[in-house]
């Protein structure tokens, strides 16, 4: 057994170390990959025990890949080109009203999609601006790291917007419609508070006035890739596209209610997921006449490996008694009453985010939540806390979450250095006040609502 628990710790950070270390830009699902069979090889994670991870992810990692999909059929449609280009034109030169536009924007895509596919999606929009409108790295900074706190953050007021977040519903048997009951409220409260916090932080670097356009952004994605809305630079053309560009954001929406009323009725979720992204691919066959094929090559398909994977490793740690030491911890805290619990289960992921990332932490603080024997509400809550942890408290070093990591990755494609004293600047002030206002809201939240009604 003493065997057992060095070869769990020692693959598990292992396996953390080259993921964060990415030589020469590993995908970090080969090492969780080469992690997990060795766990499988050495016997800590039984078949039985294979099967029953298989059954907890499967339709998380499904609905999950499906978003993204629909993530990467908006980019071919040019939305990220259409969306730089309104996002100027909103700001009308105001580099105040930028900021609280791409807040909006990261905000929603979340919402609409999830933290990774955000993160994919808005960076690249944002880099494409800054860049348009030729501001210097000391300008740019500041847009592009509350922008990408923002999409990563946002990932808490709906369960359906994080890959873990969806896994750890399943080992709770917590319903995403009862997830979204008792977190949207507080959540997104918390999200408002983050912003308006960050801006206060980031004002003074912030650009006053806008430079000028270098070019049309939006034209010159339809002048060079074949587009149905392809035309002259005109008013109606461009109308055009901007009703084209909202139709399919209303279908993206109304898939996600769908996820939504699909929970409530006890359908999976996944089901819906998957049919929204078949459909927009159907929708862009027609339209473009373009073979679907190169969206499913262009899919990251890695991330139902990397969560398997990640899975088998943390069912190593608790087989081999990770989650028995942490309920000797957590249980004399616990029974001390909802309050004491609930900024336990927030600092204790928060913690384990940060020196190992969300993923495994999120997953490991779960499983010990049920090893716990508590009331339904107890746990409910003590699991919304440790989400708040998750997916926001592990923003406090950017190595905390996989959204973090793909950021960074797209900056250092992009040539864009933003240092470690850049980031924990603004995320050592708004991360900590923001998780303490969030985890407090959804204490009050579920108090009034859920115990004394």
């Amino acid at each position: 057994m003493n065997l057992h628990i060095m070869i769990s710790v020692f693959v598990f950070l292992m396996t953390m170390l080259v993921i964060f270390w990415r030589p020469k830009g590993i995908n970090e699902a080969w090492p969780a990959a080469i992690g997990a069979c060795i766990i499988l090889i050495a016997g800590i994670v039984t078949q039985t025990d294979v099967l029953e991870i298989l059954h907890k992810i499967g339709g998380a990692s499904i609905t999950i890949i499906s978003t993204i999909v629909m993530a990467v059929i908006l980019e071919s449609f040019g939305f990220f080109h259409w969306s730089a280009s309104r996002l100027a034109s909103l700001a009308k030169g105001s580099g105040y009203r930028l900021y609280w536009y791409i807040q909006l924007l990261c905000f929603l895509m979340t919402l609409l999609f999830n933290n990774d596919g955000s993160i994919l999606i808005t960076t690249p929009i944002l880099i494409l601006l800054l860049k348009n409108f030729r501001l210097k790295p000391h300008h740019q900074i500041p847009y592009l790291l509350t922008g990408a706190l923002t999409a990563t953050a946002s990932s808490t007021p709906i369960g359906v917007s994080n890959i873990v977040n969806l896994i750890s519903l399943k080992i709770v048997d917590m319903t995403l419609y009862m997830y979204t009951a008792m977190m949207i409220v507080p959540a997104t409260l918390g999200l408002l508070f983050m912003s308006y916090l960050m801006y206060i932080l980031v004002k003074k670097r912030l650009p006053k006035k806008l430079p000028h356009l270098t070019y049309d952004i939006e034209q010159s994605f339809f002048t060079k890739k074949f587009h149905p809305l392809k035309g002259t630079v005109t008013v109606e053309t461009k109308r055009q596209r901007t009703k084209f560009m909202l139709k399919i954001l209303l279908f993206v929406l109304l898939i996600r209610c769908s996820i939504f009323i699909a929970s409530f009725l006890s359908i999976p979720i996944e089901l819906i997921a998957v049919l929204g992204s078949v459909v927009l691919l159907i929708w862009r066959w027609y339209y473009l006449r373009t073979n679907p094929m190169d969206i499913l090559k262009k899919t990251p398909w890695h991330i139902l490996i990397f969560a398997f994977s990640m899975y088998v490793i943390i069912y190593g740690l608790h087989n081999t008694g990770l989650t028995d030491l942490l309920l000797i911890i957590c249980e004399p805290i616990v029974d001390q009453g909802m309050f004491q619990a609930t900024l336990l289960m927030g600092g204790l992921v928060t913690l384990l985010s940060n020196l190992f990332n969300n993923h495994p932490a999120l997953l490991i603080g779960t499983i010990t939540l049920t090893e716990m024997n508590l009331d339904p509400i107890t746990l409910k809550t003590m699991y919304l806390a440790s989400i708040a942890g998750s997916d926001i408290g592990a923003l406090l070093l950017p190595i905390g979450t996989l959204a973090s990591l793909i950021w960074m990755h797209l900056l250092k494609q992009n040539k864009i250095k933003i240092k470690w004293k850049d980031y924990l600047r603004i995320s050592l002030i708004a991360i900590p006040l923001t998780l303490a206002v969030t985890l407090l809201l959804l204490y009050t939240w579920v108090h009034f609502i859920f115990i004394l009604s």
